[in-house]
Protein backbone atom coordinates (compact mmCIF):
# COMPACT_ATOMS: atom_id res chain seq x y z
CA UNK A 1 0.00 0.00 0.00
CA UNK A 2 1.27 3.45 -0.94
CA UNK A 3 0.19 6.99 -0.13
CA UNK A 4 1.57 9.85 -2.21
CA UNK A 5 0.73 12.32 -4.95
CA UNK A 6 0.52 10.85 -8.45
CA UNK A 7 0.27 12.70 -11.76
CA UNK A 8 -2.81 12.54 -13.97
CA UNK A 9 -1.66 11.72 -17.51
CA UNK A 10 -5.01 12.12 -19.27
CA UNK A 11 -8.68 12.75 -18.56
CA UNK A 12 -11.81 11.83 -20.51
CA UNK A 13 -15.45 12.72 -19.97
CA UNK A 14 -17.47 9.56 -20.64
CA UNK A 15 -20.91 11.12 -20.19
CA UNK A 16 -22.44 14.08 -18.37
CA UNK A 17 -21.43 12.82 -14.92
CA UNK A 18 -18.72 10.20 -15.44
CA UNK A 19 -14.99 10.74 -15.92
CA UNK A 20 -11.96 8.56 -16.64
CA UNK A 21 -8.41 9.38 -15.49
CA UNK A 22 -5.17 7.64 -16.45
CA UNK A 23 -2.70 8.06 -13.59
CA UNK A 24 1.05 7.48 -13.52
CA UNK A 25 1.82 5.40 -10.42
CA UNK A 26 4.34 2.63 -11.19
CA UNK A 27 4.63 1.09 -7.72
CA UNK A 28 0.89 1.23 -7.12
CA UNK A 29 0.15 -0.31 -10.52
CA UNK A 30 2.60 -3.13 -9.81
CA UNK A 31 0.70 -4.06 -6.63
CA UNK A 32 -2.77 -3.77 -8.19
CA UNK A 33 -5.10 -6.39 -9.61
CA UNK A 34 -8.65 -6.30 -10.92
CA UNK A 35 -11.32 -5.46 -8.36
CA UNK A 36 -9.10 -3.50 -5.97
CA UNK A 37 -9.59 0.23 -5.34
CA UNK A 38 -7.84 3.43 -4.31
CA UNK A 39 -8.81 6.17 -1.85
CA UNK A 40 -8.46 9.67 -3.28
CA UNK A 41 -8.12 12.86 -1.24
CA UNK A 42 -10.45 15.46 -2.75
CA UNK A 43 -9.19 18.97 -2.07
CA UNK A 44 -10.07 20.16 1.42
CA UNK A 45 -12.42 17.26 2.14
CA UNK A 46 -11.47 15.26 5.23
CA UNK A 47 -12.58 11.85 4.01
CA UNK A 48 -11.06 10.25 0.93
CA UNK A 49 -13.28 8.92 -1.85
CA UNK A 50 -13.00 5.21 -2.76
CA UNK A 51 -12.65 4.69 -6.51
CA UNK A 52 -12.40 1.29 -8.20
CA UNK A 53 -9.44 0.56 -10.43
CA UNK A 54 -10.75 0.00 -13.94
CA UNK A 55 -7.59 -0.88 -15.88
CA UNK A 56 -3.99 -1.65 -14.95
CA UNK A 57 -0.96 -1.25 -17.20
CA UNK A 58 2.00 -2.61 -15.26
CA UNK A 59 4.38 -2.17 -18.20
CA UNK A 60 3.74 1.57 -18.42
CA UNK A 61 3.12 1.99 -14.69
CA UNK A 62 -0.42 3.35 -14.92
CA UNK A 63 -3.90 2.69 -13.63
CA UNK A 64 -7.19 3.98 -14.99
CA UNK A 65 -9.93 5.05 -12.60
CA UNK A 66 -13.50 5.86 -13.59
CA UNK A 67 -15.80 7.78 -11.28
CA UNK A 68 -19.20 9.41 -11.23
CA UNK A 69 -19.85 12.87 -9.80
CA UNK A 70 -22.06 12.33 -6.76
CA UNK A 71 -21.08 15.17 -4.45
CA UNK A 72 -18.60 17.94 -3.76
CA UNK A 73 -15.61 15.59 -3.50
CA UNK A 74 -16.08 13.89 -6.86
CA UNK A 75 -17.06 17.24 -8.42
CA UNK A 76 -13.66 18.55 -7.31
CA UNK A 77 -12.02 15.49 -8.87
CA UNK A 78 -13.86 16.03 -12.16
CA UNK A 79 -12.31 19.49 -12.44
CA UNK A 80 -8.72 18.17 -12.37
CA UNK A 81 -6.72 18.30 -15.60
CA UNK A 82 -3.87 16.32 -17.15
CA UNK A 83 -0.68 17.28 -15.33
CA UNK A 84 -2.43 17.80 -11.99
CA UNK A 85 -1.65 15.47 -9.11
CA UNK A 86 -3.96 13.46 -6.87
CA UNK A 87 -3.15 12.32 -3.34
CA UNK A 88 -3.90 8.60 -3.54
CA UNK A 89 -3.87 5.80 -0.96
CA UNK A 90 -3.78 2.30 -2.37
CA UNK A 91 -4.15 -0.22 -3.75
CA UNK A 92 -6.74 -1.37 -1.21
CA UNK A 93 -9.05 -4.32 -0.67
CA UNK A 94 -9.29 -7.78 -2.14
CA UNK A 95 -10.23 -8.08 -5.78
CA UNK A 96 -11.29 -10.68 -8.32
CA UNK A 97 -9.26 -13.74 -9.28
CA UNK A 98 -10.91 -14.89 -12.53
CA UNK A 99 -10.81 -18.67 -12.97
CA UNK A 100 -9.71 -19.20 -16.56
CA UNK A 101 -10.54 -22.92 -16.42
CA UNK A 102 -14.26 -22.13 -16.23
CA UNK A 103 -16.63 -20.10 -18.37
CA UNK A 104 -16.36 -16.50 -17.17
CA UNK A 105 -19.36 -14.17 -17.17
CA UNK A 106 -18.75 -10.58 -16.08
CA UNK A 107 -21.66 -8.37 -15.07
CA UNK A 108 -21.54 -4.63 -14.46
CA UNK A 109 -24.29 -2.25 -13.51
CA UNK A 110 -23.85 1.51 -13.91
CA UNK A 111 -20.70 2.77 -12.22
CA UNK A 112 -20.04 -0.87 -11.28
CA UNK A 113 -18.97 -1.49 -14.89
CA UNK A 114 -15.41 -0.04 -14.72
CA UNK A 115 -13.87 -2.67 -12.41
CA UNK A 116 -15.43 -5.41 -14.53
CA UNK A 117 -13.47 -4.16 -17.55
CA UNK A 118 -10.21 -4.98 -15.79
CA UNK A 119 -11.58 -8.34 -14.66
CA UNK A 120 -12.70 -9.26 -18.18
CA UNK A 121 -9.30 -8.26 -19.57
CA UNK A 122 -7.58 -10.42 -16.96
CA UNK A 123 -9.76 -13.39 -17.92
CA UNK A 124 -9.02 -13.03 -21.62
CA UNK A 125 -10.74 -12.93 -24.99
CA UNK A 126 -13.27 -15.64 -24.09
CA UNK A 127 -14.89 -13.37 -21.50
CA UNK A 128 -18.64 -12.87 -21.77
CA UNK A 129 -20.08 -9.62 -20.49
CA UNK A 130 -23.47 -8.25 -19.48
CA UNK A 131 -23.77 -4.51 -18.87
CA UNK A 132 -26.78 -2.77 -17.37
CA UNK A 133 -27.60 0.95 -17.43
CA UNK A 134 -30.59 3.16 -16.70
CA UNK A 135 -30.62 4.48 -20.26
CA UNK A 136 -28.38 5.05 -23.28
CA UNK A 137 -27.19 8.40 -21.95
CA UNK A 138 -25.77 6.65 -18.87
CA UNK A 139 -23.87 3.98 -20.81
CA UNK A 140 -20.07 3.89 -20.44
CA UNK A 141 -17.14 1.82 -21.73
CA UNK A 142 -19.24 -0.30 -24.09
CA UNK A 143 -16.71 -0.10 -26.93
CA UNK A 144 -13.86 -1.04 -24.60
CA UNK A 145 -15.74 -4.10 -23.40
CA UNK A 146 -16.43 -5.10 -27.00
CA UNK A 147 -12.71 -4.87 -27.74
CA UNK A 148 -11.74 -7.35 -25.00
CA UNK A 149 -14.66 -9.80 -24.77
CA UNK A 150 -16.11 -12.27 -27.26
CA UNK A 151 -19.68 -11.44 -26.26
CA UNK A 152 -21.18 -8.26 -24.82
CA UNK A 153 -24.87 -7.97 -23.98
CA UNK A 154 -26.30 -4.59 -22.97
CA UNK A 155 -29.53 -3.86 -21.13
CA UNK A 156 -31.19 -0.57 -20.23
CA UNK A 157 -34.17 0.06 -17.99
CA UNK A 158 -35.92 2.06 -20.71
CA UNK A 159 -34.79 0.08 -23.77
CA UNK A 160 -32.89 2.98 -25.36
CA UNK A 161 -29.77 0.80 -25.77
CA UNK A 162 -29.65 -2.96 -26.11
CA UNK A 163 -32.45 -5.02 -24.60
CA UNK A 164 -35.06 -3.46 -22.34
CA UNK A 165 -34.84 -4.96 -18.87
CA UNK A 166 -32.22 -6.04 -16.38
CA UNK A 167 -28.95 -7.96 -16.45
CA UNK A 168 -30.62 -10.98 -14.83
CA UNK A 169 -33.03 -11.22 -17.78
CA UNK A 170 -30.01 -11.93 -19.98
CA UNK A 171 -28.10 -14.04 -17.46
CA UNK A 172 -30.90 -16.54 -16.88
CA UNK A 173 -30.86 -17.41 -20.59
CA UNK A 174 -27.06 -17.56 -20.83
CA UNK A 175 -26.35 -20.27 -18.27
CA UNK A 176 -27.57 -23.78 -17.58
CA UNK A 177 -28.17 -25.30 -14.16
CA UNK A 178 -24.92 -26.52 -12.63
CA UNK A 179 -22.84 -25.31 -15.57
CA UNK A 180 -19.06 -25.11 -15.18
CA UNK A 181 -19.13 -21.32 -15.05
CA UNK A 182 -18.36 -18.46 -12.68
CA UNK A 183 -20.19 -15.15 -12.53
CA UNK A 184 -18.39 -11.98 -11.42
CA UNK A 185 -20.50 -8.89 -10.72
CA UNK A 186 -20.31 -5.30 -9.52
CA UNK A 187 -23.11 -2.77 -9.32
CA UNK A 188 -25.99 -1.53 -7.17
CA UNK A 189 -26.97 -3.75 -4.25
CA UNK A 190 -30.41 -4.68 -5.66
CA UNK A 191 -28.72 -5.90 -8.86
CA UNK A 192 -26.13 -7.91 -6.94
CA UNK A 193 -28.83 -9.45 -4.77
CA UNK A 194 -30.76 -10.56 -7.86
CA UNK A 195 -27.65 -11.91 -9.60
CA UNK A 196 -26.62 -13.82 -6.47
CA UNK A 197 -30.10 -15.32 -6.08
CA UNK A 198 -30.19 -16.45 -9.71
CA UNK A 199 -26.74 -18.02 -9.46
CA UNK A 200 -27.74 -19.87 -6.31
CA UNK A 201 -30.88 -21.13 -8.05
CA UNK A 202 -28.80 -22.39 -10.98
CA UNK A 203 -26.00 -23.76 -8.75
CA UNK A 204 -23.34 -21.52 -10.29
CA UNK A 205 -20.47 -19.90 -8.40
CA UNK A 206 -20.76 -16.13 -8.07
CA UNK A 207 -18.50 -13.39 -6.73
CA UNK A 208 -19.80 -9.89 -6.06
CA UNK A 209 -18.00 -6.59 -5.51
CA UNK A 210 -20.03 -4.59 -3.01
CA UNK A 211 -20.65 -0.86 -3.26
CA UNK A 212 -20.59 0.67 0.22
CA UNK A 213 -19.88 4.03 1.74
CA UNK A 214 -16.33 4.00 3.11
CA UNK A 215 -14.25 6.25 5.33
CA UNK A 216 -10.76 4.98 6.20
CA UNK A 217 -10.44 2.29 3.51
CA UNK A 218 -8.26 0.06 5.71
CA UNK A 219 -10.71 -1.51 8.18
CA UNK A 220 -10.02 0.82 11.10
CA UNK A 221 -13.53 2.28 11.28
CA UNK A 222 -16.97 0.68 11.04
CA UNK A 223 -18.37 2.76 8.20
CA UNK A 224 -18.49 -0.07 5.65
CA UNK A 225 -19.51 -2.96 7.92
CA UNK A 226 -21.39 -5.69 6.04
CA UNK A 227 -23.28 -8.66 7.49
CA UNK A 228 -21.94 -11.98 6.20
CA UNK A 229 -22.54 -15.64 6.97
CA UNK A 230 -20.53 -18.85 7.16
CA UNK A 231 -20.94 -22.31 8.70
CA UNK A 232 -20.55 -20.80 12.18
CA UNK A 233 -23.28 -18.20 11.75
CA UNK A 234 -23.49 -14.52 10.89
CA UNK A 235 -20.61 -12.06 11.26
CA UNK A 236 -19.80 -8.46 10.40
CA UNK A 237 -16.96 -7.83 7.96
CA UNK A 238 -15.41 -4.70 6.47
CA UNK A 239 -16.06 -4.18 2.77
CA UNK A 240 -12.84 -2.15 2.43
CA UNK A 241 -10.55 -4.72 4.07
CA UNK A 242 -12.25 -8.12 3.71
CA UNK A 243 -13.78 -7.16 0.36
CA UNK A 244 -14.96 -5.45 -1.68
CA UNK A 245 -15.17 -8.82 -3.45
CA UNK A 246 -17.01 -11.62 -1.64
CA UNK A 247 -18.37 -15.03 -2.50
CA UNK A 248 -22.04 -14.15 -3.01
CA UNK A 249 -23.16 -16.90 -0.64
CA UNK A 250 -21.29 -15.15 2.18
CA UNK A 251 -23.25 -11.92 1.83
CA UNK A 252 -26.43 -11.27 3.78
CA UNK A 253 -28.18 -8.82 1.46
Amino acid sequence: MFQKSYKILSTEKLNNTTFSFVISCPELAEESWCGRFVNVLCGEKTLRRPISISEIDKQNGTITIVFEVRGDGTKWMSERKAGDELDILGPLGNGFFPDKTKRGIFIGGGIGCPPMLGAAKEYGSDAEVILGFRSQENAILTDKFKSVAKRVEITTNDGTLGAKGFVTDVLKNMVQNGENAVVYACGPTPMLKSVAALCKEKNIKCYVSLEQRMACGIGACLCCAQKTRDKDGEHMKHVCKNGPVFDSEEVVF
